[in-house]
């Protein structure tokens, strides 16, 4: 496969549901399977795939990314064009290798990651049955080009973001909120106390709400 990759599988022969988990800018792709335990009893099939920009962080050492990023500057369109292709080459891949259940698969993103998975379930809202953006933010320029498509009115989509987060402030996530209610897209907001992270708190809501909304 054209992406590096990490995966969570649940006992059986499936197909399961699954969850596409994207990662943030900087990271790699065994940082969010690790929540997969902790998600609907581990019984969900988690594919994690590594953003294929390399990304130096210092000597001899290398994070990931989707697309290339500057704090408050505008989206690169054509480089976030490059990243876009790769996941969706990525997922045909991954649909024809595992055991997924296509009428139950969701997709996740933390941060840049977030922005990965805004894409991919607005710009396709009949192929995923949920949405799940963690401090992150939708793009303005992206949202715009969503309006003329069907169906956001199906997508369940959960946003959790932390009061403190440093990275990617609340705004963000109030703005992006707007431009989902704008789609008509059905959204949950959780704020947390808590920076540009995972909490224990934001993850049992996570779980919950999969259980309810979006696979209930």
């Amino acid at each position: 496969m054209d992406l590096v990759h990490a995966v969570y599988e649940p006992e059986g022969d499936g197909p399961f549901p699954t969850l596409f988990a994207l990662h943030g800018f900087g990271s790699h792709a065994l940082d969010l399977v690790g929540l997969a335990p902790g998600l609907l009893d581990g019984n969900l099939l988690v594919i994690a795939p590594q953003g294929p920009l390399r990304i130096p962080l210092g000597p001899n050492v290398y994070g990931h990314g989707w697309f290339p990023i500057s704090a408050g500057g505008p989206l690169d369109l054509a480089a976030f064009d490059a990243g876009r292709k790769a996941l969706d080459a990525f997922l045909v891949q991954a649909r024809q290798r595992y055991p997924v259940d296509a009428s139950r698969q969701l997709v996740l993103g933390f941060s840049q990651g977030g922005v990965m998975a805004f894409d991919l379930a607005l710009r396709s809202p009949e192929s995923f049955a949920a949405l799940i953006a963690l401090s992150s933010w939708l793009p303005p320029e992206l949202a715009r080009t969503y309006l003329s498509l069907p169906a956001h009115q199906l997508l369940p989509t959960l946003v959790q973001h932390g009061a403190n987060d440093e990275l990617v402030p609340p705004e963000r996530a109030e703005q992006s909120l707007r431009l989902l209610r704008e789609l008509g897209v059905p959204v949950t907001f959780k704020e947390y106390e808590m920076g540009h992270e995972v909490s224990q708190e934001s993850l049992a809501d996570l779980d919950r709400w999969l259980g309810g909304e979006a696979l209930g």
